[in-house]
Order: C-alpha cells, then structure tokens, then sequence
C-alpha cells in the first residue's frame, strides 16, 4: 500500500485544478494507495527553500499566461473558475484540520477550492468560511471558534514545519516514496508509478 502526500494551499489555483482529480486517482487506486491531504502556507513554504524573487501577481506578462492556462486546464476538467478577491487563506487552511477530524475532509476541500477559486470568493472572509463549514456539514461556530484555538493553531504549524522539512517548495506537490510530482499537469506521471508499483 503506497501512501501519496498531497500538498494544497487554498491561495493556489493549481492546486485547485489538481484537488478535482485527487478523488479520482484514490478511486482507481483503492486498495493500493492511501491519499493524504496537507494543508501548509505556500508562501512560508516557498520562503523557506529560498524562492524569495517576485510573486506571478507582481509579472504582468506572465501572470497574462498563468490565467490563460487556467483557463485552459480549467475548460478542459470542466471546472469553473475565474481570480479571487484575496488571497489570505490561513484560517481557511486551518479549516481543513477541523473537518478532517470530524471526517469531512474531502467535502470541505471541494468547497472551500469552489468559494475561492469557482465562485471568486475572499477566503479570508468570515462569511465564505461559514458557507464552507456548513456547506461539509459542521457547525459554522464551532469551526470559527476551532480554527484560532491553540489545538488547531498548533496542528498548523505542525504541518508546516513537516512539509517544509521534506523539501515542499511550492503546491500542488504529491510525494510518494522518493517521488515528488510539482502541478495538475504532473498527476499522469504520478498515476504511471502507482501503476508501475502494483504491477
């Protein structure tokens, strides 16, 4: 049974794109390969292997090809998707850690990706993170109120620390074994090793 850790950060549109086909490859692997969802900060990741240049936001012509090939990875999944109206995701991450121990982990995942980037939503907003709890059907208060508690805060900072420790440079990144697969457009070759692995 081969364990595949999959890396996300809410802000990251990529991993939005990559988040729709993790529920497929977990379906066709059943029984051969267990997926692990990990929420971390992108950018504290990104600082801590030394990637400190300019954000895509800050490049005019290539965040015009970024959007472009969104817009082409988006139409070819069948997803909508169009930019958020801002891009600070920490307590929606923690989010994840609160639906993940009531075991509504994928549920939330596909919401919360749907707010931010499906509908152009501010994930930083009080308002998405109620629509995304209820939405996974948890308590809208009690997931605001575990998202800054110590316990969650702590599981974060837990994560992070982990991934970072691994070499986690960027999301969407899957790992299994030595293998790091980095973006959407790497899942075929992740999906060749794990069928190489049953073999």
């Amino acid at each position: 049974m081969k364990t595949v850790d999959f890396y996300f950060d809410f802000m990251s549109p990529f991993a939005y794109l990559a988040s729709h086909r993790v529920a497929e490859l977990e379906n066709r692997h059943r029984g051969k390969a267990t997926f692990v969802a990990h929420p971390i900060d992108l950018i504290a990741a990104r600082f801590k292997a030394g990637n400190t240049g300019p954000f895509n936001r800050d490049q005019p012509a290539k965040m015009k090809c970024l959007m472009m090939d969104l817009q082409r990875w988006a139409k070819r999944y069948g997803m909508p998707i169009g930019f958020p109206k801002g891009l600070e995701t920490a307590r929606l991450n923690r989010g994840y850690l609160c639906a993940r121990r009531e075991d509504k982990a994928e549920l939330y995942m596909k919401a919360a990706f749907d707010a931010v980037w499906g509908q152009s939503g501010d994930p930083s907003d009080e308002r998405l993170l109620r629509a995304v709890a209820a939405k996974s059907g948890m308590s809208a208060d009690r997931v605001l109120q575990a998202v800054d508690s110590p316990e969650i805060v702590g599981d974060y900072e837990k994560e992070n620390a982990a991934a970072q420790a691994r070499g986690v440079f960027g999301v969407p990144i899957f790992m299994v074994d030595d293998q790091i697969y980095w973006g959407n457009d790497r899942i075929e070759f992740l999906e060749e090793y794990l069928n190489e692995a049953a073999r």
